[in-house]
């Protein structure tokens, strides 16, 4: 009992100190931008980085094989479904390999990256950048990821790239009762881990045009239903979209 009473005491210490702060869903639009239905513009949509696993009573992600394939399945047939609904010409990026391949791989991780930092540092106010304000009037949403996505296999056929990233760590048995034991402490520890991004990127400038980003999702990925549900909240206000009108035509 008092191994067991260290190992809590231990993983409590950890979940204070690297457990971040959990955001709202924020969606933002870059200045001036604006994608009406049926514009002529062709979006590319590359397949979406999915990783799944178990997060560790401190906190740590564990990738499981199994549930990150399953996932990556029934992400990939939801949002099939529902690139009739984007209101513009989709087209899927071609399968890539070798040099190809991993230059989509840097792009998609630089995506996730650029995405973490706009939550960071823009949707929550008090940690605002000075040059994300503008006079303290309005907000000023300019982020990148370089001219370099021009490159990017698929990028000379369209204007615009679709990324999505996406990462589920289910809370183990240990990080539940870590939670509820801290919760008579009065501390708040969290129990699993949900994130997703979803990005319109300019293919020329390589401009963040669009983004919606939430730390804390809805839907099981693991589940047809569950992913169904995690790709519309991923595309919700997704510039140009006619989702509204598959949802109120859905039983």
């Amino acid at each position: 009992m008092k191994l067991l009473s260290r190992a809590v005491a231990a993983a409590l210490f950890a979940a204070l100190v690297i457990t971040p702060a959990v955001g709202q869903e924020r969606t933002a639009t870059k200045g001036g931008f604006s994608l009406a239905p049926q514009s002529g513009k062709t979006i590319l949509v590359f397949r979406p980085t999915v990783r799944v696993g178990g997060q560790s009573t401190g906190g740590l992600f564990e990738p499981n094989a199994d549930w990150t394939d399953k996932a990556r399945e029934n992400i990939d047939t939801a949002l099939a479904k529902r690139q009739g609904t984007l209101g513009n010409k989709v087209i899927t990026a071609p399968v890539s390999y070798g040099e190809e391949a991993q230059l989509v791989e840097e792009y998609s991780a630089l995506f996730a990256a650029v995405s973490q930092s706009v939550i960071q540092y823009q949707f929550f106010v008090g940690n605002r950048l000075p040059t994300k304000k503008r006079d303290n009037k309005a907000d000023v949403f300019e982020w990148s990821l370089g001219s370099g996505v021009a490159a990017l296999p698929g990028a000379k056929d369209a204007d615009y790239a679709l990324f999505i990233w996406n990462k589920d760590a289910y809370g183990s048995t240990g990080r539940k009762l870590l939670q509820v034991a801290a919760a008579f402490g009065g501390i708040s520890v969290t129990s699993g881990e949900h994130k997703g991004y979803a990005g319109l990127v300019d293919l020329k400038t390589g401009d963040l045009m669009w983004l919606n980003a939430d730390a804390a999702m809805g839907g099981d990925v693991r589940e047809v239903d569950g992913a169904e549900k995690r790709v519309a909240q991923l595309l919700e206000e997704f510039p140009g979209s006619m989702q509204q009108k598959l949802a109120s035509t859905q039983p």
